[in-house]
């Protein structure tokens, strides 16, 4: 898993750019599929035939990133977010252009206090020294994104992206070990999910799939003095009740326990208040869409050293496979 893991961490692939992502994908799974195909706006579609329920899986391909907006005369470039990109995570932090340029971001040094420490007041050098030279290499307009390596250190992933490609995994890893299926299941990984879960909601009209599962990160509260939370890494994949943007289908939801307790999988229940994953665009598209999620536990969400417990990336699996096997 972590040679897949390391591969899809470090591919190219910031919202709105994730061709170099959608290959890598598409080459994982080709030919364990019935049918393989991109649709208008780029999502990746993955069909295995079945004759009962059609299901949808949506894991997001993208990441976050920042996006040039301005070059100084000193050649210093200004930057805005892409998604959800924290300005304390991203001081000092490399960052990689699509063309393999890299830069560091930094902070002007008038600023005083790290309250003040906005967007506006940073900047990414790469090196250069006057606005044409900069020129060369990056434009505005262009995005880049974090840079760090993936590890797996005492039963954890480490890296940055996990959000959502431990997801993109987990889902791959649902291709190859599904051979034949009474369900239809078709595996959506979809776009521009961190500026507004716009790929999902595209993908599920075109489908009108009889139900949906997210398969994304969630936060935890197991670190010292986080918010209180009911998620820690290693006590299992999370299974969605509600989040910022959908309220679990009792349908889903039900059905998920039921697969988890029959199955002796470790599994949490996932309540936050905050945040949304791909279901928050598919239940309410085509008339309403039955949907849920299932998430892995994630530690410094949005951060480079984003954090998973590889058991939990196991259950995810388990639970995703007996759920689809099960009958409806």
């Amino acid at each position: 898993m972590i040679e897949l893991i390391k591969e899809l961490t470090g591919t190219y692939g910031p919202s709105g750019r994730e061709d170099e992502i959608r290959e890598v994908i598409r080459k994982r799974i080709s030919g364990k599929a019935d049918e393989i195909y991109t649709d208008t706006l780029g999502n990746l579609i993955a069909v295995k035939k079945g004759s009962g329920k059609r299901i949808m899986l949506a894991a997001h391909m993208d990441e976050i990133g920042v996006v040039a907006t301005y070059i100084e005369e000193n050649g210093f470039i200004r930057f805005s977010n892409i998604g959800g990109v924290s300005p304390v995570f991203s001081l000092g932090q490399r960052v990689r252009f699509a063309n393999g340029v890299y830069g560091c971001v930094c902070y002007e040094e008038k600023l005083k206090e790290l309250k003040d420490l906005k967007f506006p007041r940073m900047f990414i050098d790469i090196g250069t020294n006057s606005r044409e030279e900069t020129m060369e290499y990056v434009s505005p307009g262009d995005i880049a994104v974090f840079e760090a390596d993936t590890i797996e250190q005492n039963g954890k992933y480490i890296s940055k992206a996990l959000d959502d490609r431990i997801g993109c995994a987990v889902l791959i890893e649902l291709v190859g070990q599904l051979k034949e299926v009474k369900n239809e299941v078709v595996f959506v990984f979809t776009v521009q999910e961190e500026v507004g879960l716009r790929g999902a909601g595209t993908a599920a009209y075109a489908l009108k799939p009889d139900l949906a599962i997210a398969v994304d990160v969630t936060n935890t509260g197991d670190t010292p003095g986080c918010n209180p939370l009911s998620i820690e890494l290693g006590k299992g994949a999370a299974i969605m009740i509600k989040d910022g943007r959908t309220i679990s289908h009792p349908a889903v939801k039900n059905r998920l326990i039921d697969c988890a307790k029959r199955f002796d999988i470790q599994y949490q229940l996932e309540v936050i208040e905050k945040g949304g994953n791909d279901a928050g665009s598919i239940h309410i598209t085509a008339g309403g869409i039955p949907s849920g999620g299932v998430s892995i536990p994630c530690r410094y969400m949005h951060s480079p050293c984003e954090m998973v417990d590889a058991d939990d990336v196991k259950s995810a699996v388990k639970l995703l496979k007996e759920f689809i096997l099960s009958e409806f």
